[in-house]
């Protein structure tokens, strides 16, 4: 018999690799949910026609359908990716991130407790709840203070703490990470990373002047590819303890880099040699976050996981991404 494993926002960036991930694996069917004519299908255009993935449409800030679609599926277990993950806007949407971040994930517990299942129900948190952390609080641990500087990471604290109060409260088996910069293919180019690949492109393509507009470039990140955190995530819900929060990230100083050394290795990729940098003020948020590196040794103990994938892999993957989708000219 199938493990039922459902995955909210299969048609993101994670959520795809997820997909992509568990359908390696034999005796799993993958459900995904989407929001009726607003998800783009782009990321797993590949699955559809896959006999073992079936799309439901849900909005998880809506409970009565979230409540409907959990008894539909009755899943074994749940990966949930469904957010509103970009930063920038949060500060012009503050209440619409919490209603999509914290509400929808509090939709879905309570889904789970009225259908009388419990899942192993994962929590995917980000290194954005620490905010503003100083030099002599790297690298960064399970037990570092939070401090969110914007709305979406307070919108992902308020995420991660409700799972935790409904482990307490109902015994539910919430499996809680804190995974920090993921890359790769399909992360849309309204991040940094995926944004400067794009203009490189299109620049290369002919498309734009030989310029890339960019934001803070200052910061400083630890790096992952994605499919080595989509690997992370399974080994947390195989191994790591519910209520406990996990730090997912590499503190490999391979991986550690400023958007700006970031940006000048791919300029450094490009076919085009002569590519200037401006700001643009509009990329410039009101509250900036020098420094996410985290220290997964927690979850190494538990699991063993390292990340694979070196961090040229990860620029060539995005850059090679996204010359492709200039070439099929999909904007």
């Amino acid at each position: 018999m199938s493990t039922k494993i459902l995955i909210t926002g299969i048609t993101g960036f994670v959520g795809s690799h997820m997909a992509d991930f568990l359908l390696e694996k034999k005796e799993v069917h993958v459900y995904g949910l989407k929001r009726w004519n607003l998800s783009r299908l782009r990321n797993i255009r590949h699955l559809l026609d896959n006999g073992r993935v079936t799309l439901l449409d849900c909005d998880i800030t809506d409970p009565i359908g979230t409540r409907d679609v959990i008894e539909k599926i009755r899943p074994d277990k749940i990966f949930h990716f469904a957010a509103e993950s970009f930063v920038s806007p949060s500060w012009l949407h503050p209440s619409h991130y919490m209603d999509v971040n914290y509400k929808g994930t509090v939709n879905l517990l309570d889904a789970l407790r009225q259908a009388k299942i419990n899942p192993r129900f994962h929590i995917a948190g980000s290194g954005e709840e620490y905010g503003e952390i100083h030099e002599s609080e790297l690298p960064i641990t399970e037990k570092t203070v939070l401090r969110p500087v914007n709305p979406y990471a307070v919108s992902k604290v308020a995420q991660d703490l409700i799972g935790y109060v409904y482990h307490k409260s109902y015994g539910m088996n919430v499996i809680r990470t804190r995974s920090f910069n993921h890359e790769g293919p399909r992360r849309d180019r309204v991040f940094g990373i995926p944004s400067y690949a794009w203009q490189i492109a299109r620049i290369e393509a002919g498309k734009q002047p030989p310029v890339v507009y960019t934001g803070h470039l200052d910061d400083k990140r630890n790096f992952t590819h994605v499919r080595d955190l989509v690997e992370a995530y399974w080994l947390a819900m195989e191994l790591c303890e519910p209520g406990e929060p996990y730090v997912i990230g590499s503190e490999n100083p391979e991986n550690i880099h400023t958007f700006g050394e970031v940006l000048n290795q791919l300029i450094a990729m490009s076919t085009v040699k002569n590519i200037d940098i401006q700001t643009n003020p509009e990329f410039v948020r009101p509250t900036a976050v020098p420094r996410l590196i985290g220290d997964k040794t927690k979850f190494y103990n538990l699991t063993g996981w390292e990340p694979k994938i070196g961090f040229k892999k990860i620029l060539e993957d995005t850059l090679e991404y996204w010359r492709d989708f200039v070439r099929k000219d999909l904007y």
